[in-house]
C-alpha cells in the first residue's frame, strides 16, 4: 500500500518518494519491518499465549532436553505469518499476480495449520487435525497454484534465442534494449508456454513438461499434479523438521536467502541475459515477499534457537514449507528443490525409509527391526547423544552448502 502511495508523492516531485520504484529498497524495508514485527511484537504474543497456558505437548520424553520444552508456548507460527504478510501488504505492488498467489497461498497453508495446532491445543487432541484434510487443503493450493500459473495471462516466461532465430508457431519475439550497447545489437527473448522450468546441471537448462505428453495442450493435467506433488512434499518436509529448536526457522530462512538470489536474477533482464536463464517479467515483487520471509524467519530465530521459548507448531511449519514450494514453482526453479531442500528431503526420506523397513521386516521375520535409532534424522543423531543446539547448527551448515550449489547450477551445466 505504501508503494502507492508513495508513487504518487513521486508524481508530485517530493524528494526522496522515488526510492519505493527500487526493488531493493522495497525488500530491504520489508525485511527490516518483518524483523521488527517478529522481534519486539513476537514477545507479547508469547506472553499472551503463555497466559492462556497455550503449550507444547511433547510426546515423546525419552529424548534428553524433552521435559524441558513440556509446557513452552506453540502456534508461534502466528508471528510468522503476520510478519510476513504485513510487510509485503506495506511495501509490494498489490495488483501484481505473483504477489496474489503468494498471499492467498501463505494464509491458506497458516489456516490448515492453525486448525491442526488449534485441534491439538484447545480441543485437547495430541492426533490434530486428520492427515487425509491436510492433504486436502494442500492439494487446494496445489490446485490453486498451478492454475493461476498455468492459465493467468499476467504468467509469462521468457528465454533467450539468437537474432537470427526463426519463430515457430505462436512464438512471440520480446525484445529488451539495452542501454550500453548499440541500438542495432538487441537482446531478444521468446515468450515460452507455462509448461516451461529450469533444469539443473543440463547445458540447455530449460525443460517443458508437455514434451512427456507429446506436446498436448492438455499440458495442465501433468502441470498442476507436478505441482500439487511439490507442495504436499516440501510442506510436510518443514513440518517434520520442526523437531528441534530453531532447526526449520533457520534451515528456512537460508533457503529463503537463495531463492531470493534465484528471484532477482530472474525477473531483471540484464541478470536473465548475462546468466542465460529465463526471464520471467513482472517477478521481481517476489523479491520483496521472501526478503519480509526471511525477515520473519530470522526474527522469530530470535525466541525459537536454543533454549526455545516459544515453538511455531504446524501454523508455522506447514506454511512455511508451502511458501518455499509456491515461491520455487512461481520462478520456474521447482526442479532445483530436491538440492535446495535437501535437508526436507532427506529428513522426509529418514521417516519413509524407516517405516518402510519396520513394515518389511515385521512381515518377514515377525518383528520389526529399524535403520535409524529414531526418525525422523534429528532425532537419531539426539539418540547418539549429540546436544541438539550442535544438531541444529550443522544442519544450518549443510543447507547452506546445499544452496551455494543450488546458486551455482545458474552457472554450471
Amino acid at each position: 500500500m505504501l508503494y502507492y502511495f508513495f508513487k504518487y508523492l513521486d508524481s508530485m516531485n517530493v524528494p526522496g518518494a522515488g526510492l519505493f520504484n527500487f526493488i531493493s529498497f522495497r525488500a530491504a524495508m520489508a525485511l527490516i519491518t518483518s524483523l521488527i514485527i517478529s522481534i519486539f511484537f513476537g514477545k507479547r504474543i508469547i506472553n499472551l499465549l503463555s497466559r492462556q497456558q497455550i503449550g507444547e505437548t511433547v510426546r515423546d520424553l525419552g529424548l534428553t532436553g524433552q521435559v524441558e520444552k513440556q509446557g513452552t508456548p506453540t502456534m508461534g507460527g502466528l508471528i510468522i505469518l503476520g510478519a510476513i504478510l504485513i510487510p509485503t501488504l506495506l511495501f509490494a505492488k498489490l495488483h501484481n499476480i505473483y504477489v496474489i498467489t503468494m498471499l492467498v497461498s501463505t494464509v491458506w497453508l497458516g489456516a490448515i495449520g492453525f486448525l491442526d495446532d488449534y485441534i491439538k491445543v484447545f480441543r485437547k487432541n495430541k492426533e490434530g487435525l486428520k492427515g487425509r484434510f491436510k492433504i486436502i487443503g494442500q492439494i487446494g493450493v496445489g490446485i490453486l497454484v498451478g492454475g493461476i500459473l498455468y492459465f493467468s495471462p499476467d504468467v509469462q516466461v521468457h528465454k533467450q534465442v539468437p537474432l537470427n532465430h526463426k519463430l515457430q508457431a505462436h512464438e512471440t519475439v520480446v525484445t529488451h534494449l539495452h542501454s550500453d550497447i548499440t541500438e542495432d545489437g538487441q537482446t531478444k527473448w521468446i515468450k515460452t508456454d507455462a509448461m516451461t522450468t529450469t533444469i539443473p546441471f543440463v547445458k540447455g537448462n530449460e525443460f517443458n513438461y508437455s514434451d512427456l505428453i507429446g506436446g498436448s495442450s492438455y499440458g495442465w493435467l501433468l502441470f498442476i499434479p507436478v505441482v500439487i506433488l511439490i507442495v504436499i512434499s516440501v510442506s510436510n518436509g518443514a513440518n517434520l523438521t520442526d523437531g528441534l529448536d530453531g532447526l526449520a526457522t533457520g534451515t528456512s530462512a537460508i533457503i529463503g536467502i537463495a531463492l531470493a538470489v534465484l528471484a532477482y536474477v530472474s525477473s531483471n533482464v540484464h541478470f536473465a541475459d548475462y546468466l542465460n536463464v529465463m526471464y520471467i517479467p513482472l517477478a521481481e515483487e517476489m523479491v520483496i515477499f521472501i526478503a519480509a520471509f526471511v525477515g520473519a524467519c530470522i526474527g522469530f530465530l530470535w525466541y525459537n534457537s536454543y533454549p526455545a521459548q516459544i515453538f511455531m507448531g504446524d501454523t508455522g511449519s506447514l506454511a512455511l514449507g508451502g511458501i518455499i514450494a509456491v515461491f520455487a514453482i512461481a520462478i520456474r526453479k521447482e526442479l532445483m528443490i530436491p538440492v535446495l531442500c535437501g535437508v526436507f528431503l532427506i529428513e522426509n526420506l529418514s521417516v519413509v525409509m524407516q517405516v518402510t523397513y519396520f513394515k518389511i521386516t515385521k512381515k518377514r521375520f515377525g518383528e520389526g527391526r529399524r535403520i535409524f535409532l529414531m526418525a525422523p534424522l534429528h532425532h537419531h543423531y539426539q539418540k547418539k547423544g549429540i546436544h541438539e543446539a550442535k544438531i541444529v547448527s550443522r544442519f544450518w551448515i549443510v543447507a547452506v552448502l546445499l544452496a551455494v550449489v543450488t546458486i551455482v547450477t545458474l552457472k554450471l551445466r
